[in-house]
C-alpha cells in the first residue's frame, strides 16, 4: 500500500472520529455556542473532502488500485454521513430559530400585515395606472397609424390622378401635333397650287399679249 495514501488515511480517520463526537456535542448545544459548532464541523467536513480528494488522486496513481479505491468508496460514505448529521444539526438550529422568531413577530405580525397590504394597495393602483396610460398610448398611436394610412390612399389617390391627367395631355399633344402637321402640308399644297395658278394666269396674259401685239 502507498505511503502517501497511508498518511491520508490515517489523518481522514482521526478526523472523522474528531467530527462524529462534535456532531454529537453540538446536539446538546444552543444558540451561539451551536452556531459556533457547527461553523467548526463544517470547516472540519471541507478539509475531509480535500483529504478524500488527495487519497483518490493517489488510489489512481498506486500499484494496489483495486484495494484503495474500495476503501476510499468506503470513506466517502462514512463523509456523506457526517455530511448528514450536519445537515440535520443545522435544520434543527434553523427550526429552532424561526420558531423563536415567529413568537418574537406574533406581537408586530397584525401591524406589518396592514402595512404590506396598503403598500399592495397601492401598488395595484400605481399598476392600474400605468396599464391605463399605456392603454391610452396605444388607442392614440392607432389612431395616429389610421390618420398616416388614410393620408397615404389619398396621396396616392392624387398621384394617380395626376398620373392619368398627364396621360391625356400626352394625348391631347400627339393629338395637336397630328392636326398641325395636316394643317401644315394642306398650306404647303396649297401654296403650290396657289402657285401653279398664278403662273397659268401669268402664260395666259404673256399669250395675250403676244398675240395682239403680232397682229
Amino acid at each position: 500500500m502507498s505511503a502517501v495514501f497511508e498518511g491520508y488515511e490515517r489523518q481522514y480517520c482521526e478526523l472523522s472520529s474528531n467530527l462524529s463526537r462534535q456532531c454529537s456535542a453540538a446536539s446538546s448545544l444552543d444558540g451561539e455556542q451551536k452556531k459556533l459548532k457547527i461553523s467548526e464541523i463544517k470547516a472540519g467536513i471541507d478539509d475531509g473532502d480535500t483529504l478524500i480528494r488527495k487519497m483518490e488522486l493517489e488510489a489512481r496513481s498506486a500499484s494496489m488500485k483495486a484495494s484503495l479505491l474500495v476503501k476510499l468508496r468506503e470513506y466517502k460514505t462514512d463523509l456523506n454521513n457526517l455530511k448528514s448529521e450536519l445537515k440535520r444539526i443545522t435544520s434543527a438550529t434553523n427550526n429552532d430559530e424561526l420558531l423563536e422568531l415567529g413568537q418574537a413577530d406574533t406581537l408586530v405580525s397584525s401591524n406589518d400585515h396592514r402595512e404590506r397590504l396598503v403598500m399592495s394597495t397601492e401598488r395595484l393602483n400605481q399598476s392600474s395606472e400605468r396599464i391605463k396610460e399605456s392603454r391610452r398610448s396605444m388607442l392614440e398611436t392607432e389612431e395616429l397609424g389610421a390618420a398616416i394610412l388614410q393620408d397615404l390612399h389619398q396621396q396616392r389617390q392624387s398621384l394617380l390622378h395626376a398620373h392619368n391627367t398627364l396621360h391625356g395631355v400626352d394625348d391631347n399633344i400627339d393629338k395637336s401635333k397630328k392636326i398641325l402637321t395636316a394643317i401644315s402640308r394642306r398650306m404647303s399644297r396649297n401654296k403650290w397650287i396657289l402657285g401653279s395658278f398664278m403662273a397659268a394666269i401669268v402664260l395666259a396674259i404673256i399669250v395675250i399679249l403676244t398675240i395682239k401685239l403680232s397682229r
